[in-house]
């Protein structure tokens, strides 16, 4: 099943350029991939100026092109530590980082393991989002974290995208089966006998549904 709220285009084949990184989300611990994360941010931002050469001269080509890349690493960067922070703990899809370029805009994407617990409070958070001027559910978040010290997210990334950036958002959720996530994560590391051995022994638990949570974000470019 699959559910869209917001803009969703995510189409990378019929972009002009995109790039897509994974991250194995058990590799490190969640306080030492902050700084990687940055780090990835900053790559694909630095990515995608090249498709943008400014000329030294010009000082409104030099400014627009450090806005472009400020906002991508910005976005970028948000984007990949939600994914870290709210990723499931008991699952091994891969967090996916994509970036496609379009001739008068530019998308930006993260997808990752959304438990099943969390799934209704972000979708009831992204229809207050998609129906509420920014501006004002960005005090009403502050006003609920400083009340609410158990408050894990506030959506102030989220927020500041669409009031600062302009940007527009969207989300696509996803059920897969657990089984069908191992058998991409194993693809071309494990052979054909290993994962037939692997199938057979599979459990049922396995072969559980999860949902992968897709965060859009379209920038004009």
């Amino acid at each position: 099943m699959v559910q869209i709220f917001g803009e969703c285009n995510n189409d990378p084949l019929k972009s002009q350029e995109y790039l897509r990184l994974r991250f194995s989300p058990s590799s490190a611990p969640l306080q030492l991939r902050w700084r990687n994360n940055g780090l990835s941010a900053d790559f694909l931002a630095d990515y995608l100026i090249t498709f943008f050469p400014s000329e030294e001269n010009d000082p409104q080509s030099c400014e627009k092109e450090a806005e472009l890349k400020g906002a991508v690493s910005y976005i970028a960067n948000e984007l990949l530590e939600n994914a870290m922070k709210f990723n499931g703990s008991t699952s091994n899809v891969p967090i996916k980082l994509e970036l496609m370029l379009y001739s008068d805009h530019l998308i930006l994407c993260v997808s990752n393991h959304l438990p099943s617990e969390n799934i209704a409070g972000f979708q009831s958070f992204i229809h207050e989002l998609l129906n509420t001027e920014p501006q004002d559910l960005y005090v009403r978040q502050i006003e609920r974290a400083d009340q609410d010290d158990n408050m894990t997210t506030s959506g102030l990334g989220l927020l500041t995208m669409i009031d600062d950036y302009n940007a527009k958002l969207g989300w696509k959720f996803e059920s897969i089966l657990q089984e069908k996530a191992d058998n991409i994560i194993q693809k071309g590391f494990i052979s054909r006998f290993l994962n037939k051995i692997a199938s057979l022994v599979s459990s049922q638990s396995q072969r559980a549904k999860l949902t992968v949570v897709t965060t859009m974000v379209q920038l004009s470019i």
